[in-house]
């Protein structure tokens, strides 16, 4: 809603003020004026529902929910609980009864009487009759309700119990044709009040009499067909309404007839006028006339005629208000749509003789709803919402989106369109809405309802994307409320979204029902599986938390017209290798990558013939060509590589990518005299030789910090991507979520507590995971204590003051440990000065505890900084892994043990 437009109050003020000048308009009450429910022993309570039966039919409606209770037949499933809820309703078992009695009294009175006047009655018929209408009333009561079986077995009991013992002839069609036609009319009357139902029905009465007339005499048939179509009309029963219309229709009380469709003089006009003058009271008066009686197509006619003249500011509140509880939701849908065509499309159906024009004849009329104005549009609409198609709704609303209130319903249609489309989990969990409008709004209560279901958004989403099982648990049940209180307080909701966001609803909470099963239905019977792996390269759904890595190399290497080499460094078992393992499952087919491990290398005994040897093989493996003899490498091992190279560029399609991963031990055979510094050289012509070609390297350090200056010519070639500590979320991702089928959890703050001790060190967090899950097989099946398959604070402690985690994590140690020995001098000082302090120390405090002077202790700090050992944090540094502060003050402080180093 826009600023400056006026709110559903001020509406309802200003059409007040356009009516104060004129006199209130009636209220009608149309209803049967009885107090008490009717007596078994009163004969007058017998002659009026006679009277209900062939003249006001929806009285039997109104008496049954007036005086027999909201007790319904919806719950009754099987024919003995039918039964049982009928006999547990004593006023709808009388008003059975009642009717049984006179489905078989009339008929055989009436006989009599004819009998006696000279007819001849077939008795015989006569007992068909009533034997056929008794069973017929009691079925339908007990099927579909007392109000519809009462009116059609004493309809049909009365004239087919009568027509079935006529003489066979005229007089026996015309009767049987009344029977049904009455029959029919009283239950159309009871339980629709459409008008359009009236074209089918004069439509077969007139097909039925031809039918019957060319099969059994012309004046049989067709004088049955008339008189078929009379009684669905009823045109006595309009014919004695006109006088009383025309004398009385600008008095108060004055008189409607109940069962004729036909339209009575002026009442349109009237509909009109009240309507004109105060919109709710016309409603109010307009649900009376289409509950009590079938005046359709005046009420009709008069509310288009209204909402034609209705100002564009004032048309969408009034149409949701004609919307807002209906008795005939048919009310709006020929707001929209052309009742006059429905209705020949119904008369082309209601003859049922198969010709081959029948379907091309009604693709003539035009019964889709209407969008060419502003009201028909907004009358389309609400219809689709309350036909549970959304997305009809939006088109329709989009066309009167610039009216007051437009926006919002467009906006609403749009969100239920959403809600409605969304049938499978993750379908709800990737849902994309637009904003909803900010108060005032014309839909309140559906607005607080959609943001409910919002909430149920973002809890779906915790339980697809949440690491830990109590998360997801928490939020399913949080969501499970939500919706169901949602379906406990449904009449909050207007009509006409009620039914669509109910559905909605439901459908939403048998998703997350299904998957609640899921979740509560795992038992752990065996020792888990430790998903975690220590050491090794990590793949599969254990490898998280380097998307940003993987996005980089993805730039840089995935265009593949101009491939560009990088150097991975970082803190040692930081999962180097496991990124340019994985990095082969983004690149697509046109670049491909061969993976060399350094450390397999060896000694080179046989010279840089003998490395290329090694990598050569690795990229023969991925580009499948053969790779060069090993006596032509070993002899001319630079102009052999070369020569393998150009071949590889000339015969692949896209790039290739060699990773030497390790790449410090070419440093080390240069030191030892095994290759020549002249190799590094070697292989930046190689990079220059095509741009096809491009290396990787994964170490400890950036080529810069290598300590041989034969580096520097790579130097400019390479772009350094440094690789640090998981964050907090991944590092949770890691432990909670290995894999599809782990079945243990983690409480939140045992997730905290491992990412403080481990600060998102991906071999130490895979360590405490492995450990944790084999503490957990170890106490449950081999101690046979049962536990909660969760991990808590307790147990997390548990596993790292135990002496084998330090034993177990001595490589990660050691390799740090032995990697502060080498560059900057004083590294390992700084570590023993700084391990016994948790909070860390500043500049000066290092500098007197090691003894170091000012640009030394700067120098190291920088390096410890760079490798990610120390932090600084509010001026003091401190080291970075916990647990790496724990094993250095263990292994080098008063009582520490250096048997570890």
């Amino acid at each position: 809603m826009n600023v400056g437009e006026p709110a559903p109050t001020e509406i309802m003020v200003n059409l007040l003020n356009m009516n104060q000048n004129h006199p209130p308009i009636p209220r009608l009450d149309l209803a049967p004026k009885l107090k008490r429910p009717l007596s078994l022993w009163n004969p007058l309570d017998y002659l009026r529902l006679l009277y209900w039966v062939f003249y006001f039919p929806q009285a039997l409606r109104w008496y049954e929910s007036t005086f027999g209770g909201k007790s319904s037949l919806e719950n009754a499933k099987t024919w003995r609980e039918k039964w049982e809820w009928l006999r547990q309703n004593s006023v709808k078992r009388q008003l059975m009864l009642q009717a049984l009695m006179l489905i078989i009294v009339i008929p055989i009175g009436l006989s009599r009487l004819s009998e006696e006047i000279g007819v001849s009655i077939d008795w015989s018929g006569v007992a068909f009759g009533v034997t056929l209408s008794v069973v017929s009333g009691v079925t339908l009561s007990v099927v579909f309700g007392v109000a519809s079986g009462v009116a059609f077995g004493v309809a049909s009991g009365v004239a087919l119990g009568l027509a079935s013992g006529v003489t066979f002839g005229v007089v026996f069609g015309v009767t049987f044709s009344m029977a049904l036609g009455v029959a029919s009319s009283v239950v159309f009357g009871v339980a629709s009040g459409v008008a359009s139902g009236v074209a089918s029905g004069v439509a077969f009465g007139l097909v039925f009499g031809v039918a019957l007339g060319l099969t059994s005499g012309v004046t049989f048939g067709v004088a049955s067909g008339v008189t078929f179509s009379m009684a669905i009309a009823r045109p006595e029963n309009w014919l004695f309404a006109v006088p009383f219309t025309l004398l009385q229709r600008q008095q108060q009380n004055r008189q409607f007839p109940h069962i004729t469709p036909l339209p009575l003089p002026y009442l349109s006009s009237q509909i009109t006028n009240w309507l004109r003058r105060d919109w709710e009271t016309g409603l109010q008066n307009i649900n009376e006339l289409l509950k009590f009686t079938l005046q359709f197509i005046p009420v009709v006619k008069a509310v288009n005629r209204v909402l034609a003249e209705t100002p564009k500011e004032q048309l969408i509140y009034r149409i949701a208000q004609l919307s807002q509880d209906p008795y005939d939701w048919n009310l709006v849908r020929f707001a929209s749509a052309s009742l006059s065509e429905v209705m020949k499309s119904q008369a082309v159906a209601g003859f049922f003789i198969i010709t081959p024009w029948k379907q091309q004849i009604k693709a003539l009329f035009q019964t889709e709803m209407r969008l060419d104005t502003p009201a028909r549009a907004s009358a389309a609409g609400f219809w689709y919402l309350h036909e549970q198609q959304p997305d009809k709704a939006s088109v329709a609303f989009a066309v009167v989106r610039d009216l007051l209130y437009g926006e919002e319903m467009l906006a609403l249609a749009e969100i239920l369109t959403g809600f409605h489309q969304a049938a499978e989990l993750a379908e709800i969990a990737s849902l994309k809405l637009p904003p909803s409008p900010n108060p005032p709004r014309l839909r309140e209560n559906t607005w607080q309802a959609i943001a409910s279901l919002r909430r149920v958004i973002a809890d779906v989403q915790v339980v697809q994307n949440s690491v830990s099982r109590s998360a997801r648990c928490l939020a399913l049940n949080r969501a499970l409320s939500a919706l169901e209180t949602l379906l406990d307080r449904p009449d909050i909701l207007p009509e006409p979204e009620v039914k669509l966001i109910i559905k909605i609803t439901e459908n939403w909470l048998e998703i997350l029902l299904t998957l609640t099963v899921k979740m509560a239905d795992i038992s752990i019977t065996k020792p888990v599986s430790i998903p975690y792996v220590i050491g090794d390269p990590v793949q599969g759904n254990l490898f998280v938390g380097r998307e940003d890595i993987i996005r980089q190399l993805e730039e840089l290497w995935v265009p593949g017209n101009n491939l560009q080499s990088v150097a991975l460094f970082g803190h040692r078992r930081m999962g180097k290798t496991s990124i340019l393992l994985n990095a082969t499952n983004c690149l697509g087919a046109k670049v491909q990558l061969a993976y060399v491990n350094l450390l397999r290398v060896g000694d080179c005994s046989q010279g840089v013939g003998e490395l290329l040897i090694f990598i050569t093989d690795a990229i023969s493996k991925t580009v499948k060509i053969a790779p060069p003899a090993d006596r032509d490498l070993l002899d001319l091992p630079y102009l052999t590589f070369g020569r393998y190279i150009e071949q590889v560029v000339t015969n692949i399609e896209g790039g290739l990518i060699v990773a030497l991963d390790e790449f410090e031990k070419i440093e080390e055979l240069i030191h030892a005299g095994k290759i020549n510094p002249d190799f590094i050289g070697f292989l930046r012509g190689i990079l220059q030789m095509s741009s096809k070609v491009a290396l990787a390297f994964a170490g400890l350090h950036t080529l810069d910090e290598m300590t041989g200056d034969y580096f520097n010519p790579l130097f400019a070639s390479i772009i350094p991507i440094k690789v640090g500590f998981l964050s907090l979320g991944a590092t949770r991702q890691v432990l909670a979520n290995p894999d599809d089928d782990f079945l243990l959890d983690y409480k939140p703050e045992a997730l905290d507590r491992i990412y403080e001790l481990t600060h998102g060190q991906p071999y130490l967090t895979q360590l405490v995971g492995f450990l944790l899950v084999r503490l957990y097989n170890d106490r449950v099946f081999e101690m046979g204590r049962p536990r909660d398959p969760i991990f808590t604070l307790e147990d997390v402690e548990t596993v790292i003051n135990d002496p084998e985690f330090f034993s177990r994590g001595r490589y990660y140690f050691t390799g740090v440990w032995g990697q502060a020995a080498e560059g900057a001098s004083g590294q390992q000082e700084i570590l023993r000065a700084l391990a016994p302090h948790l909070e860390g120390m500043n500049l000066d405090s290092l500098s007197q505890v090691t003894g170091m002077d000012e640009m030394s202790l700067e120098e190291a700090l920088k390096t410890l900084e760079r490798h990610d050992v120390v932090k600084k944090f509010n001026g003091c540094y401190c080291i970075a892994v916990e647990l790496f502060r724990r094993w250095v003050q263990m292994s080098f402080g008063d009582n520490g043990w250096l048997t570890l180093v």
